[in-house]
């Protein structure tokens, strides 16, 4: 399976007024590609498509909110009739609530897997004729680590993660079965620092934080930019996502153990913040339309995603391995003391 080279692409980046996705669509521009930008925040949208053409790049924007399956629709057909075509679809956004399963309201946990879950589901939808049309291309899924492994107080953001992992699963080998020349990519990032965490809904009383190490937004739209030319099926992206997707697999046990001693504490912020505090739940939280998010000063490199992307050495699965089992091993020792302190 080939793909164009990206000054050659028209890209579909949805998701894309901040984070990951802002960083994406930037990313892309400047490597040449046509983009077409969407989001629920008019004015991220406008200051993104205003920073592309301040370098030249070429980018039209679309207001769209990913629950609505005929404006998921409109993003692709307004792609096709501007540039005539979609060479790669990008479904970046998502939404968090950060409350324990018995603190969650119906219609709150509904609403995370309709974003979340349903709406990477419409995006596939959407562009899937236009892709099969052009003969070729790219489906692009920013899935979590938590599709792998689920945390505390994000039950319904878990579910959703494990959601897309489901059907990009099914989809990708019927297309394969099908044999249509269409990439489909899974991208798993672990803790980004992002404005995810300010735009969150939160019930803990403080901000929420996400579990350290944090990493920077550009490893993942690299990550994105890369396998829209390379078809990838799984990119983890940061060591400590692919330390703990190995741990995972060897003792999930283990991981619980982990868990309950610190995974509660460390996704809770020292500053408060109330259920009623400004967040991005059911409305755009326009003054968050920035790509980085509050905790910079825990942003760590991830030294192996760059082997990820060499295919001639293959050296990714190497560096996961190793990196797994270094990390398993600091954490098992770090458990059994923690435990031995109990005791």
């Amino acid at each position: 399976m080939q793909l164009k080279p990206i000054n050659q692409q028209v890209v579909s980046v949805v998701g894309a007024s901040s984070g990951i996705g802002r960083e994406t669509a930037l990313q892309f521009a400047r490597r040449g590609a046509k983009v077409v930008v969407s989001a629920r925040s008019k004015s991220g949208l406008k200051s993104v498509v205003e920073e592309i053409r301040s370098f030249g790049g070429e980018a039209i924007s679309i207001v769209a909110d990913v629950q609505e399956f005929d404006q998921v629709n409109a993003i692709a057909d307004k792609t096709v009739e501007t540039f005539g075509r979609i060479d790669t679809w990008v479904h970046t956004p998502a939404v968090g609530l950060f409350a324990t399963f018995d603190n969650t309201k119906p219609e709150e946990f509904k609403h995370v897997i309709d974003v979340d879950l349903v709406g990477q589901a419409y995006g596939a939808m959407a562009a899937l004729p236009h892709l099969k049309r052009e003969g070729r291309g790219a489906l692009i899924h920013i899935s979590s680590m938590e599709g792998r492994r689920s945390l505390p107080y994000q039950s319904a953001y878990a579910a959703a993660k494990h959601g897309i992992e489901g059907f990009v699963e099914a989809m990708r080998i019927e297309l394969q079965h099908d044999k249509w020349p269409i990439s489909v990519t899974s991208i798993k990032p672990g803790v980004i620092n992002t404005p995810f965490w300010n735009n969150g809904l939160t019930k803990l009383g403080v901000k929420p934080a996400g579990i350290p190490p944090y990493y920077d937004p550009r490893l993942v739209a690299d990550a994105v930019v890369y396998v829209a030319e390379h078809p990838t099926r799984d990119l983890l992206v940061g060591d400590a996502a692919k330390a703990l997707d190995l741990l995972q697999r060897i003792s999930p046990g283990l991981v619980d153990s982990l868990l309950l001693q610190f995974g509660f504490d460390l996704q809770r912020s020292s500053e408060p913040k109330s259920e009623n505090a400004p967040n991005n739940f059911y409305q755009p939280v326009p003054e968050h339309d920035r790509i980085d998010g509050d905790y910079k000063t825990q942003v760590i490199p991830s030294f192996f995603d760059a082997l990820d992307k060499n295919p001639v050495l293959q050296w990714g699965a190497i560096a996961s391995l190793a990196v797994g089992i270094a990390a398993t091993g600091v954490l098992a020792l770090l458990a059994v003391q923690t435990l031995k302190n109990k005791g």
